[in-house]
């Protein structure tokens, strides 16, 4: 069953929290809610789950329009940021809360404790107490918590960033086979790039309210709209048009038309950039920045200061000079 967004707006005194939205997700979509904080991403993930009332606009879940559903009728997952866990309670019992307070049989909630507990790698866990287990795995509880109960979408508020960096890792992994498995139609809120490049069908990428792009990950990073998305989707050097018709010309002839011309900019990733030693050069390396397989290199060139990604194995060092190019399909052209 999908879910639809159609012209939601909500202010918090006289402020725009969330200004015309419109979304929808797919039957068995991974959605990622994509921000930095203020955006308006977890108001927004908070109405739908029915803890916030929207000011105007509808919320339908397949022809269902959930505006007056209290949030207990909505039947949604929802898994936050703590782990939100009963801490006299045993693992099953937490995992089987839902089920039980829902008058469900205790041989119907048994199998569905342990199915999950298998789906989410915690078979044997069953009589273990939250405080007996890892960060990482009291989120896994929380998970099969919310699943337990076959909801119609699961919502998960940056569940993943109280955890460490390799766990959490693992788990973004094993979530998104967890939500492949059982199809469940999923929106998740995070401000972490590469979590949501990793995990999501499309990213939902929100500025100041505003939803600014809509798309798969390749899309929001190859292919960014706007300066903010170009930005906020990992490193990005921006050049105006006139710094492009200075360096590069030839790619003003793959510019799209554009109402105001003044705002299109020239985005190229760092690793897209073209370098290569050659004595008088214009260009000047910088700080070159160890990464494992990869480099970082800070390069002053024509006036700017580019960010380029090489391999390690590429005998880049401070000082060298450099000639700077890029192709024409490994650049993304931007508004304002």
């Amino acid at each position: 069953m999908s879910l639809k967004i159609e012209s939601l707006h909500k202010q918090f005194a006289g402020v725009a929290a969330l200004d015309n939205i419109e979304l929808q997700v797919g039957a068995t979509e991974f959605v990622c809610l994509l921000g930095p904080s203020g955006c308006g991403k977890t108001t927004l993930l908070r109405i739908i789950a029915g803890l916030l009332s929207a000011d105007s606009g509808r919320i339908l879940l397949g022809e269902q329009d959930l505006a007056t559903w209290p949030a207990r009728e909505r039947g949604f997952g929802i898994v936050f940021q703590s782990y939100s866990l009963f801490p006299h309670m045993t693992v099953a019992q937490n995992v089987g809360y839902g089920l039980t307070i829902r008058r469900t049989p205790a041989t119907e909630v048994q199998q569905r404790v342990t199915q999950l507990l298998q789906t989410v790698k915690l078979a044997g866990f069953e009589q273990r107490y939250p405080a007996q287990l890892s960060g990482g795995q009291q989120q896994r509880v929380a998970i099969a918590r919310a699943l337990a109960v076959n909801p119609a979408l699961l919502l998960l508020d940056e569940p993943l960033s109280a955890l460490d960096a390799r766990v959490r890792a693992d788990l973004r992994l094993e979530l998104r086979e967890v939500q492949r498995q059982l199809g469940i139609p999923t929106l998740m809120v995070t401000h972490d790039q590469e979590e949501a490049m990793s995990m999501a069908d499309r990213i939902v990428c929100m500025n100041q309210g505003r939803i600014e792009q809509v798309g798969s990950p390749q899309d929001l990073y190859l292919r960014p709209r706007t300066r903010f998305v170009a930005n906020f989707m990992g490193h990005s050097n921006l050049m105006t048009r006139e710094q492009v018709q200075a360096h590069w010309p030839q790619l003003l002839a793959h510019a799209p038309a554009a109402s105001d011309r003044d705002t299109l900019a020239l985005c190229v990733r760092p690793e897209r950039l073209q370098l290569k030693a050659q004595t008088g050069a214009l260009g000047r390396v910088g700080q070159v920045t160890f990464l494992g397989s990869i480099q970082r290199i800070a390069v002053h060139w024509m006036g700017q200061d580019l960010l380029a990604e090489t391999s390690s194995a590429s005998p880049f060092a401070p000082g060298d000079a450099v000639q700077v190019d890029v192709a024409p399909q490994d650049c993304a052209w931007v508004t304002a």
